[in-house]
């Protein structure tokens, strides 16, 4: 594969070598400043001109500088379209997602209804399938509809299969180096950590999706209920992911 990933780092972000490893690195984040270290292959290209379409296999050696829940901010490695503007003047767009995706308190990203809404995932979104565009109308009566739990227990399942939103906890401790394996297939996606199924049968968003790795210090509240919220967090101290090997194939 040709390397075209490129830098992105902003505020108190760093990518520093470190022997065979490559760490993405804040130091004293502050929740007035976003802070991020990132490596990615689609600054500056049109979302149609992204990267990667499935099948297409994605494999991270990597380890954290702190356990779940300890690490500030969010921090990942997989496949999106950037929906937000971040590295290009891009109209916004609904969010299409395969990766591994970490976030923290106080971020709420409660999309599976049976896993937390935060936390160390595997995790499949497409917000784009024309059966989660059908819904959009619906949204809002939805929303309010889903603060009585027993309609959200009733109405989410439907609405979350629209959206492709399938996540899984990983039942390991970020500290410690750990192989991930990302099989994005053009129907169903497969999850592992060092050769174990983690996430299976999950389904396979829809490409082209540009290729990403980073660390930063925002959280974000996006819930089926209503509340949506977005904001950066103080990150104290130097907090690290740490990558030995990536390969896409």
């Amino acid at each position: 594969m040709e390397d075209v990933r490129r830098r992105y780092v902003v505020g108190a972000g760093a990518l520093e070598p470190d022997g065979t490893a490559l760490r993405f690195v804040t130091t004293d984040a502050s929740a007035r400043t976003y802070t991020d270290a990132q490596l990615d292959d689609y600054q500056g290209l049109r979302r149609r001109d992204f990267l990667w379409r499935p099948p297409v296999r994605l494999t991270v050696r990597a380890r954290f500088s702190h356990p779940n829940g300890a690490l500030r901010g969010t921090a990942g490695f997989g496949f999106w379209n950037d929906p937000f503007m971040m590295t290009g003047a891009r109209p916004p767009t609904l969010p299409r997602a395969v990766w591994f995706f970490y976030a923290s308190p106080p971020s709420n990203m409660k999309l599976d209804r049976d896993v937390p809404g935060h936390g160390w995932k595997a995790a499949t979104l497409d917000a784009l399938r024309p059966a989660a565009l059908a819904l959009l109308p619906c949204a809002p009566a939805a929303a309010l509809l889903m603060n009585l739990r027993p309609l959200y227990r009733t109405l989410w399942p439907p609405i979350q299969r629209a959206l492709a939103a399938r996540e899984a906890l990983l039942p390991i401790e970020m500290t410690a180096w750990h192989t991930y394996t990302l099989e994005w297939g053009r129907d169903i996606t497969r999850f592992e950590v060092d050769g174990a199924a983690v996430l299976e049968s999950a389904p396979g968003p829809r490409g082209p999706l540009g290729f990403v790795m980073w660390l930063d210090n925002q959280y974000m509240v996006a819930t089926p209920w209503g509340k949506v919220r977005w904001g950066l967090l103080d990150a104290p101290g130097r907090q690290w992911m740490a990558v030995e090997h990536v390969s896409i194939e």
